[in-house]
């Protein structure tokens, strides 16, 4: 009885979220505005009133605040009359700082801080959008109580913001290397990169799984973007797609979600290079991640144990 009360409210969360994206893609459609649509809104509404991602519910008011105010700075950022990856670079360390100062790891505001760089975000509907959309989200949380009997304050490991920052500007040196600059800011696996160094357990296994799940994604919505068009359309089966690929790889990723989006307000030029670049940034990014947690687990294996105090 309970095996079933549980799948069908599984399956209506899922129908709640999907509704939720859909109804967001469908005004920007009617209103011929691309900006309105925020990727990472969809692996929000998924990790959120689907998989209750503790990590992501547990303080709701964060869900509203880290977002807007990172793509706050995002948007005033990218009005500077400076290079693009300049403008990358001070945007995520800004983001860093914010995150820090909130005392948040809250991944998509990694997303939604660096999308208006991405879309070249100068109409205020952007910030509108994410300022409605991050409040729904959060509203959500609230209304359903999915927060309830979670702690709500964690030890957060701030050495990961760094160790962020250091594989994000390698990425992005390799890209300047190859005059790849504008394809420098894919958000989704930058935000698995950023969850992934949160882990306590980070195996090869798990990296390969992403690895193919972000491609995957990312070649599907670039496919059904190109061929069809149609931004509800391609929405719906973006993702009935991603439903049945995660059901099949056996993991829960959000990104994924929103990944298949990308294609919708990704610079028209580079999005049939996305799926390409997705592979490579992921591969790279996430075979660093893994170097790191492996160093990180021996340091932990062989580190002395703390001696006890010494009797005068």
């Amino acid at each position: 009885m309970n095996a079933t009360v549980s799948k069908k409210v599984t399956i209506r969360s899922y129908m709640i979220a999907f509704l939720f994206i859909i109804s967001m893609i469908t005004a920007a459609a009617i209103l011929n505005d691309h900006q309105l649509i925020l990727p990472e809104a969809a692996a929000m509404a998924v990790a959120m009133w689907v998989y209750r991602e503790e990590g992501w519910i547990r303080q709701p008011a964060k869900i509203f605040l880290a977002p807007s105010i990172t793509a706050a700075l995002g948007f005033v950022v990218n009005h500077f009359n400076m290079p693009y990856l300049a403008k990358v670079s001070l945007a995520i360390v800004l983001i860093m700082l914010t995150m820090r100062i909130l005392q948040s790891n809250l991944a998509p505001s990694i997303a939604t801080g660096l999308l208006p760089l991405v879309v070249n975000a100068t109409e205020w509907s952007f910030m509108i959008s994410v300022i409605i959309e991050t409040f729904l989200l959060m509203l959500g949380v609230l209304v359903f109580q999915f927060h309830k009997g979670l702690e709500k304050k964690v030890k957060l490991n701030y050495r990961y913001m760094l160790v962020f920052l250091v594989m994000t500007f390698v990425w992005m040196g390799l890209c300047w290397l190859v005059g790849l600059q504008q394809l420098t800011v894919i958000p989704p696996v930058l935000v698995v990169v950023f969850e992934s160094l949160q882990k306590p357990m980070y195996i090869g296994k798990m990296a390969f799984k992403q690895v193919v799940v972000l491609t995957i994604a990312a070649t599907v919505g670039t496919l059904l973007y190109l061929a069809i068009g149609r931004w509800i359309v391609v929405t719906a089966l973006d993702m009935i797609v991603m439903l049945i690929l995660l059901r099949i790889v056996g993991m829960r990723m959000p990104a994924a979600y929103g990944f298949t989006l990308l294609p919708l307000v990704f610079p028209k030029d580079h999005v049939p290079m996305l799926p390409f670049v997705s592979l490579v940034a992921s591969a790279l990014l996430l075979t660093l991640v893994l170097a790191y947690k492996k160093v990180e687990m021996k340091r932990r294996t062989f580190s002395p144990a703390p001696r006890p105090d010494a009797e005068e």
